[in-house]
C-alpha cells in the first residue's frame, strides 16, 4: 500500500538530548497504526515530527506524496489546519470559548463564516451524544465529555490524518474504551488515517497495527495492514 504520510531517517535533538536517532515510519490511506514505546522512547516527538509541528534535524516528512519538512512555518500551519486533526492527553480545549466555539474552531481558522461552521459544530456535538453541551465551557465538563470534544474539534475539518497523542491518558478505563470506539468508528467511516501515540497496550489493539519506538528508532513493526 502506498504510504500517505511517511518519516524517512528522521533525526531530533533537543539540546544535548537526542530525541530521534534515523526514525522510519509510515501509514497508508485510512490505516489506523498505533506508535508505542516506554516513556522517553521518543514516540511524541516522531508524531510532532509527522505533523509538521516540529522540523527534525536531518531526514525527510512526506504527506500525500509532498515533502514537508522543508515547507516554511505558514504553509505548514495551514496544513496542520486543513489537512490534519488533533487529539492530545488533556483535550487541550481553550478555556474562553463554550463547547460548540472550541469544536468549530478549525473552521474559523479556515474562514468559514461562524454561522456555518457553529452548525457543523452542533451537527458533531449530535454525533458524538454531547447534546446540550455547547453553550458549556470546559471547566463545566467531565473528563470524557471533554475528550470527546476534543475529538469532534479534531475531525470537523474532514482532516486526512489524526494525530492522537495519549488520548485516553486521562480518562478511566470506561470512558477510554468510548472514547476509542468513537474515534475509531469516525475515523473508519471518513477514512480518516490516524497515527496514535500510547502506552497502553488495551489502546493499541483498536490499530490496524503496531509500531514499537525504542531509543529514538522505530525498533519493531507489530502486525499486519487489514
Amino acid at each position: 500500500m502506498t504510504a500517505l504520510i511517511e518519516a524517512r531517517d528522521i533525526t531530533m535533538a533537543f539540546g544535548e538530548t537526542q530525541a530521534l536517532r534515523g526514525a522510519d515510519f509510515e501509514a497508508a490511506a485510512g490505516e489506523i497504526v498505533a506508535v508505542m514505546g516506554p516513556s522517553g522512547s521518543g514516540k511524541s516527538t516522531l508524531l510532532h515530527c509527522l505533523a509538521g509541528i516540529l522540523v527534525p534535524g536531518s531526514g525527510e516528512v512526506w504527506f500525500d506524496g509532498h515533502r514537508i519538512d522543508l515547507l516554511p512555518e505558514t504553509p505548514r500551519s495551514a496544513l496542520r489546519r486543513d489537512r490534519f486533526g488533533f487529539v492530545f492527553q488533556f483535550g487541550q480545549l481553550v478555556p474562553e470559548l463554550t463547547v460548540e466555539e472550541n469544536v468549530a474552531l478549525p473552521l474559523l481558522l479556515g474562514g468559514e463564516r461562524r454561522s456555518a461552521a457553529l452548525r457543523t459544530a452542533r451537527e458533531w456535538l449530535g454525533r458524538l451524544d454531547l447534546d446540550g453541551l455547547g453553550g458549556r465551557r470546559s471547566g463545566e465538563l467531565s473528563g470524557g465529555q471533554a475528550q470527546r470534544i476534543a475529538l469532534a474539534r479534531g475531525l470537523v475539518a474532514g482532516p486526512r490524518v489524526l494525530f492522537a497523542d495519549e488520548p485516553t491518558g486521562s480518562l478511566d478505563s470506561l470512558t477510554g474504551e468510548q472514547v476509542m470506539n468513537l474515534m475509531v468508528g469516525v475515523a473508519r467511516e471518513q477514512g480518516t488515517t490516524v497515527v496514535l501515540v500510547t502506552h497502553e497496550p488495551r489502546v493499541a489493539a483498536y490499530a490496524d497495527r503496531e509500531v514499537i519506538v525504542r531509543d529514538g528508532r522505530v525498533a519493531v513493526a507489530v502486525g499486519e495492514r487489514k
